[in-house]
């Protein structure tokens, strides 16, 4: 009774700090590395010493779950696959489901038992499962982290365990983990997972419990991955997802889990109390521009992008869009040509430009077709 109190006024305690508002200079962050990123532009709303090179721990699964994810899309491993367990796999430490060697489990129990639980023995697992064996599989994470731009980062493992000889040149940086953080919730079906806080796997003989203790305390929390060891200190890449907006805090090095939840809670309150997203509008429908010798006579514009912007709350109320056409123009016209742009305002701030472009093309007239208005308008003036 008194634990469930306990946990209730937590609850509640979490929920009055995420309604404070505060402003950027008053963040004050016991992590030593932080970022506050919004997911949807990747739009970097907070950092301090972001791009610090520092050993993640077992949020380095962020990468390790983005590879099996694609996996899975691309179609080279599947949802129904039954995984075998490696004597390798078995031998892990740390975080485990205590794996045997030849053990049989079906993927889904593995993902499960690394999202929620952050098993290494099913990490390697399911590494093996996609590349054959872990070594292939940290090449991959290096080259995918390489294809993001991920420049603070070298992986060599897929656990972020740090008993491998080579462990000290496992570094990343929150800037780098908030970027896979961000690829990795792309894959809306990662979240029926990073959203568990209690399950079990080997037909309910094996129980999971999140590490994320912000899936539970922490309202609209969509993840993500946490991690510890002596060398990494509390390390944690959390998601949460407030009116339409899902942002991702990353803080590493912590001294404490306390001091990384805390620091988690702090930036995505900040983000939450401060922006907001806005799809671009204009005030009215887009005019049709003159078409000069196309087949059609004229061509309304689109915008090239419909993604939206990241705001600041206090300029949105006064956001404007102001749209810019092309007089004319002269076919053939390109799919996507550029036909003018859509200025997006708060009042002398400019928030963002939007390209306006041909949503199909168009072909120009021949000489035949020419020939043939010319011949047409004479016969009707007869």
């Amino acid at each position: 009774m008194k634990k469930t109190l306990l946990c209730l006024l937590l609850a509640l305690l979490l929920a009055a700090a995420s309604l404070v508002s505060v402003s950027a200079a008053d963040l004050e962050l016991a992590a030593p590395s932080a970022i506050l990123m919004d997911a949807a532009t990747g739009t970097v709303i907070y950092e301090a010493n972001a791009h610090e090179r520092l050993r993640p721990a077992s949020v380095t699964k962020i990468m390790t779950l983005l590879l099996v994810m694609e996996a899975l899309q691309d179609g080279r491993i599947g949802w129904n696959d039954t995984i075998t367990t490696s004597s390798a796999a078995a031998a892990k430490g740390g975080s485990q489901i205590y794996l045997e060697e030849n053990e049989q489990l079906s993927f889904e129990e593995m993902l499960k038992s690394v999202v929620v639980s952050s098993a290494n023995d099913c990490a390697t697992a399911l590494a093996e499962h996609v590349a054959g064996s872990e070594a292939a599989f940290v090449s991959m994470m290096n080259e995918r982290a390489a294809e993001l731009g991920m420049t603070d980062t070298h992986f060599v493992n897929c656990t972020g365990l740090d008993d491998e000889p080579d462990a000290a040149e496992h570094l990343t940086s929150a800037w780098d983990i908030a970027i896979m953080s961000r690829e990795l919730l792309k894959h809306s079906e990662i979240k029926q997972y990073t959203t568990i806080w209690m399950d079990t796997v080997r037909n309910g003989e094996f129980g999971l419990s999140n590490t994320n203790k912000l899936v539970r305390f922490y309202d609209g929390t969509t993840g993500l991955k946490t991690g510890y060891t002596s060398a990494a200190g509390y390390c944690l890449s959390a998601s949460a997802e407030r009116n339409g907006m899902e942002l991702i805090a990353v803080v590493l090095h912590c001294q404490t889990s306390t001091d990384r939840f805390e620091s988690a809670k702090a930036l995505l309150n900040y983000g939450f109390s401060n922006y907001a997203l806005v799809t671009p509008q204009p005030a009215e429908p887009i005019a049709a521009i003159p078409v000069v010798l196309g087949k059609a006579g004229s061509i309304t514009p689109v915008p090239e992008t419909s993604e939206p912007v990241l705001i600041d709350k206090a300029l949105a109320g006064g956001v404007t869009t102001e749209v810019l056409l092309d007089e004319q123009v002269t076919a053939p016209v390109a799919q996507g040509q550029t036909l003018g742009k859509m200025t997006v305002r708060s009042g002398e701030k400019i928030l963002a430009e939007i390209a306006l472009v041909a949503p199909e093309r168009v072909e120009a007239l021949t000489f035949w077709d020419v020939f043939l208005q010319l011949l047409q308008r004479v016969c009707m003036t007869e």
